[in-house]
């Protein structure tokens, strides 16, 4: 039976595309094949192709906004506001919260290592963690991205009180309770219409071999690494260049990471920049990012050995699969992980130079091994294309199921302990509450 189901995307929805965008753009298009789809993006600008409605949020005033979310028989998202999930918990509305990030370990290498004002790192950090936890309060069901972080979340369930007597009598796995929804790729390889960096970009030749860093310089990555290696390498050839492709996120709202000014001086120190190892200063548009990862020899992807990485899901490696292109990861993370299990190039050790420098060349240099590892990545594809990763999301959004009834006050609960846990001299838990609901909402 065909339900009204509202997908919310925090992040920018249109031709320019983050991570956290482009997995509720598919959501609601694979939805949309079988229920009537509203996709609710922050901006107004929202010019994707689709067979469903898109609605900027700030076009929304907030009662209008509460409305669309009350009359839904289903909304999807990473979370809301406090005090409407609390609300949402309450009526008929099923609620199913995404939480392929999270929050308590990425934030970590977000918040930690950016330096300025500690006491709003605090704030911030804290605000996401509590944000996650009443949505963990308060969702008729749940999906991320691995059975790692399945683990952690059942986990963060069971602290919440969320693992019933009843619920295991009818349903032993508790799949129906959360259960996992990859980051997925396009079902058809990527395409290119015309090069767009070989002969192109002003330093990188035709003949050369490139490596692209699929996505954005983020804190809790090591892109310094890859540019020793890259450096390493142009002391004995000069065909190896190293290109990251976005620096500026598509969310103006995204402060620019520490890390990126870090990769972009050590690469200008070691005397690379614009010689070996490029910055894209923009984002590429989503229907063109395929175009690079067509043209491009290897993709590229290391990080640190962090609690971050454990429950990570690069979602870059995708791109990379969509292209058939071999890649040299850092290990530790499920994908860098499946990389080495499966063949599809080389994983590294972390912080090796020397490593990374001998894994690059020894799969462009060893045709029979690239194309063994080509190969390898072909037959992974299928697997993670959107409309067969999204069939568990499908079955929940299919699911009945509405109200529950949150104990102790769940909104202001949280609400009380974001102002605790800031530092901040609130009294009031609305007060706090808006705090979230301003850093957190896309309001």
């Amino acid at each position: 039976m065909s339900k009204s189901v509202v997908v919310v995307s925090l992040e920018v929805v249109g031709k320019t595309m983050a991570g956290p965008g482009i997995r509720a753009y598919n959501f609601a298009r694979e939805l949309a094949r079988a229920h009537e789809v509203t996709l609710v993006a922050p901006n107004r600008d929202a010019e994707v192709e689709a067979d469903f409605e898109v609605v900027g949020r700030r076009s929304l005033s907030l009662r209008a906004y509460t409305g669309l979310l009350r009359e839904a028989d289903v909304v999807v998202a990473q979370h809301l506001p406090v005090e409407l999930m609390h609300y949402l918990a309450r009526l008929d509305t099923r609620t199913v919260y995404d939480l392929y990030v999270p929050f308590a370990t990425e934030n970590l290498g977000l918040h930690a290592t950016q330096g300025a004002r500690p006491a709003y790192r605090r704030l911030a950090y804290r605000s996401g963690n509590l944000l996650q936890q009443a949505a963990l309060a308060t969702g008729n069901a749940f999906v991320c991205a691995s059975e790692r972080q399945r683990d952690l979340w059942l986990g963060g369930l069971a602290a919440a009180g969320r693992l019933e007597l009843e619920l295991y009598r009818s349903d032993a796995s508790l799949r129906g309770l959360i259960d996992v929804v990859p980051f997925g790729l396009e079902p058809h390889g990527a395409a290119q219409n015309g090069p767009v960096l070989k002969g192109v970009v002003d330093g990188i030749r035709e003949t050369d071999r490139v490596l692209l860093w699929g996505g954005g310089i983020w804190n809790w990555f090591d892109p310094l690494t890859v540019i020793e290696a890259v450096a390493e390498l142009a002391r004995r050839r000069d065909d190896v260049k190293l290109f990251f492709l976005g620096v500026r996120h598509p969310n103006p709202a995204v402060e620019e990471m520490s890390m990126t000014r870090r990769a972009i001086e050590l690469a200008r120190s070691l005397g690379v920049l614009d010689r070996f190892v490029f910055f894209n200063e923009g984002w590429v548009p989503y229907e063109e990012r395929q175009a690079y990862f067509a043209e491009a020899d290897l993709g590229v992807s290391a990080h640190f050995d962090s609690v971050e990485t454990r429950f990570a899901f690069r979602t870059r490696f995708l791109d990379h699969f969509a292209a058939a292109l071999p890649t040299v990861a850092t290990g530790g993370d499920v994908l860098g992980d499946l990389v080495g299990e499966r063949g599809l190039g080389a994983v590294v050790d972390f912080e090796d130079v020397e490593g990374w420098a001998d894994a690059v060349a020894g799969l462009l240099d060893d045709g029979e091994r690239y194309a063994r590892a080509r190969d390898a990545t072909l037959a992974v594809r299928d697997e993670f294309a959107w409309p067969r990763v999204t069939r568990p999301l499908v079955r929940l959004v299919d699911a009945e199921g509405g109200k529950i009834q949150p104990s102790r006050g769940t909104a202001r609960m949280v609400a009380a302990r974001l102002a605790l846990a800031g530092g901040q001299a609130v009294t009031n838990p609305r007060v706090a509450a808006d705090v979230v609901r301003r850093r957190w909402s896309g309001a």
